[in-house]
């Protein structure tokens, strides 16, 4: 089982009142927003946002998927890690964990994001400079 000092990037996020649905519980889509916040500020943290402002390439999800392993509930604090466990050649596989105060592990997810040219339509290979941030992020 996943455990968050396996992850060298995390972020605190709160449980919110409007995340909850009629179940009483937080709604099931609202974990994929957590897992696109952290991933989004480990983005910004190795300069790949930046460099989407800049050059038009960036990233674009192609695929993600979440395990639901508790329910959450307001009020609650999160810690939600991010990792990337592989690279290809334009693609980063992204594992995801959400930990409560409360309740312990609640989900935990993976994300696939392919490193895309927006000016152009088409996937392109994942710049040396990005690849040296994710092995610096990582500790690698």
């Amino acid at each position: 089982m996943l455990d968050l000092s396996e992850f060298q990037f995390q972020m605190s996020l709160p449980v919110t009142w409007g995340e909850m649905d009629a179940f009483g519980h937080v709604n099931n889509t609202v974990y994929f927003r957590y897992f696109e916040t952290a991933r989004i500020k480990y983005f910004e943290e190795i300069g790949l946002t930046e460099m989407l402002s800049s050059s038009g390439i960036g990233p674009i999800l192609a695929e993600t998927s979440c395990k639901y392993q508790k329910p959450l509930f307001y009020p609650d604090t999160l810690t939600v890690g991010a990792r990337v466990v592989s690279m290809g050649n334009s693609s980063i596989v992204i594992e995801h964990l959400v930990v409560s105060d409360k309740v312990g592990v609640a989900a935990s997810g993976q994300a696939i994001v392919v490193i895309y040219d927006y000016n152009k339509a088409v996937k392109t290979a994942i710049p040396d400079h990005v690849r040296s941030a994710i092995k610096k992020m990582e500790g690698l």
